[in-house]
């Protein structure tokens, strides 16, 4: 198998000009600007430190935008990864996620080289947005807690505890905190339609304003709210110490799940990302080369205390949205983000957590595909059934469960729906009406013609059973029209077989005829035309009720003149 590294970077370095610049430049301000409070949001909602998002938006950030598969993709810390980094932590702490991480990343890298990267768009859209869907929905409670200043130390990662939890300790809502976080969520909410009347908010990223708002507010009121300085000590104003997490070589056995189910969900949602930003830029990705520029990511991302990586869809729009039409946006993106960091990370510290649980409340909310369910009734109940299992698991248990049950649905409504597509019928004679040696004397034919249509596989093999059926009568020779059978697998094989050998114990001869290329190549292959003999093998239905008189021994009283 050869392996082909190309990102994307090479093929637009040759065309390069100051313009192009300009534009690069101005979009990767932008969503290094807008990754900043996201980054934050999303790393303490997920259980970790605020610096470990800003530090996994500037690694990911860079090794995306340099190694990548897509022109403008922008990777970073995402909102669907926080149920699943909040459980992993929760279960098996901080080092632990580091080293799933680094494992998932080395799936990611396995399935880029092995080019693997068109398998994930076999997931069907049913489980995808049932999924996306349950995912915003966990996001959006695990925030309940930071976003009414609920006294709560450990927040459980299973959703009846976690329920239960918040619950029981509704009465300790900070009234303060409501309000600030209450005001964020609703200016963040309408952002959009407040910016097209203000002219000036159209040049700034919603989260960035709302950021900036509650943390003035906030200081000037001196407002008794958590802080990412009362909570976390604040940011870091230097690189973090790099190095590989202290795990044991014993540890790694029970972060393999954890560790798929980041990989699948980083490899989902990157290509995805790339998908849309094709159709923005009238361009095509490479999804190998993502998944192994992913790959490198969330390997490299833990050396720096960072944690799981992917696209970003927002800021991925955003930068196209701004010009961003090459690699370097995403590389300029992260090297805001790194002097940011270097330069204002002591002003972090008065952001409240409030402002941030705000933000990441509107980002769940607008990552969920809510109108599905609105529209839920206009399709099939499989479609329905696939959709609303996979959200509800992903919601009471994890992304993992919800995923293969998911899948597993979907695969047998499939083949369900096949197995319907697929039709043995009853072929009328006309052809050998007026020739007394194809019936008995009673009236009933010697001669019995059947026609196959669709796919003769492994859920619809059953099917052949009509022609062994007493009723159908007692043929001795039966004929298969296979002119519309278009597929036949090792099942469906095995049930011919079946029937050749039943209909040769009722001295019952087989004829088969207008076979294509997919099925012939197969029987051929398997040796079942040896078996059955290569002259039974016909071109038409004529041809094949000449077989059938050949075949035919004569009746007393017939007379025999050829057909």
């Amino acid at each position: 198998m050869k392996i082909v590294f190309r990102p994307k970077l090479l093929d637009c370095l040759p065309t390069y000009n100051k313009a192009q610049f300009g534009k690069d430049l101005a979009a990767g301000i932008t969503v290094g600007v807008l990754a900043l409070p996201l980054a934050m949001a999303f790393a303490i909602a997920s259980g970790v430190p605020p610096a470990a998002g800003i530090w996994t938006a500037i690694i990911a950030g860079l090794i995306t935008a340099a190694l990548g598969g897509s022109r403008v993709q922008i990777g970073g810390p995402t909102g669907a990864f926080i149920p699943i980094i909040y459980g992993i932590v929760a279960v098996h702490g901080y080092a632990n996620l580091l080293g799933a991480t680094m494992l998932a990343g080395v799936f990611l890298l396995a399935m880029g080289i092995a080019r693997l990267g068109q398998v994930i768009r076999f997931i069907p859209v049913t489980v995808v947005i049932g999924f996306t869907n349950g995912i915003a929905v966990v996001i959006f409670l695990a925030q309940i807690k930071d976003f009414f200043g609920l006294k709560i130390d450990n927040l459980p990662a299973e959703f009846f505890l976690r329920i239960k939890t918040l619950a029981a300790n509704a009465h300790t809502l900070d009234l303060p905190t409501l309000a600030l976080a209450s005001a964020c969520f609703v200016f963040l909410l309408f952002y959009n339609r407040l910016a097209s009347r203000f002219p000036l908010l159209r040049r700034a990223p919603g989260p960035l304003v709302v950021l900036l708002a509650g943390t003035l507010i906030s200081f000037i009121f001196s407002l008794p709210v958590e802080t990412i300085g009362s909570r976390f000590n604040g940011i870091p104003q230097e690189f973090p110490p790099i190095g590989i997490p202290d795990l044991a070589i014993s540890d790694f056995g029970k972060l393999i799940s954890p560790a798929i189910t980041i990989a699948l969900l980083g490899a989902i949602e990157s290509l995805l990302s790339a998908r849309v930003a094709d159709s923005q830029i009238d361009d095509r990705h490479d999804p190998n080369q993502e998944l192994i520029a992913q790959g490198l990511s969330n390997i490299a991302a833990p050396l720096f205390g960072g944690f799981a990586a992917t696209g970003a869809i927002a800021r991925t729009s955003t930068n196209v949205k701004t010009g961003g039409r090459t690699p370097v946006a995403g590389i300029i993106h992260a090297l805001v983000l790194l002097g940011i960091v270097l330069v204002a990370a002591p002003l972090a510290s008065y952001v409240p957590l409030a402002t941030l649980s705000a933000i990441v409340m509107v980002v769940a909310l607008n990552m969920g595909e809510w109108h599905e369910f609105k529209n839920l009734f206009r399709f099939s109940v499989s479609y329905q059934t696939v959709l609303l299992t996979t959200f509800f698991l992903t919601v009471i248990f994890d992304l993992t469960v919800a995923v293969e049950l998911g899948m597993v649905l979907a695969s047998l409504f499939f083949i369900y729906r096949m197995s319907e597509l697929t039709r043995i019928e009853r072929r009328p004679l006309h052809e050998a009406a007026e020739e007394p040696k194809f019936f008995y004397p009673d009236g009933t034919m010697r001669v019995a013609a059947w026609q196959l249509f669709g796919s003769l596989f492994f859920g619809a093999v059953n099917k052949l059973d009509a022609l062994l059926d007493p009723d159908a009568g007692h043929p001795e020779v039966v004929i298969l029209d296979m002119r519309q059978l278009i597929q036949l697998d090792n099942t469906g094989l095995e049930g011919l077989e079946t029937l050749l050998d039943k209909l040769k114990k009722r001295g019952c001869t087989l004829l088969l005829c207008g076979l294509n290329a997919q099925p012939s190549q197969l029987l051929y292959r398997s040796g079942f035309i040896d078996h059955m003999g290569l002259d039974n093998v016909c071109n038409d239905i004529d041809n094949a009720l000449s077989r059938a008189y050949i075949l035919l021994p004569g009746l007393l009283g017939e007379s025999d003149c050829d057909y």
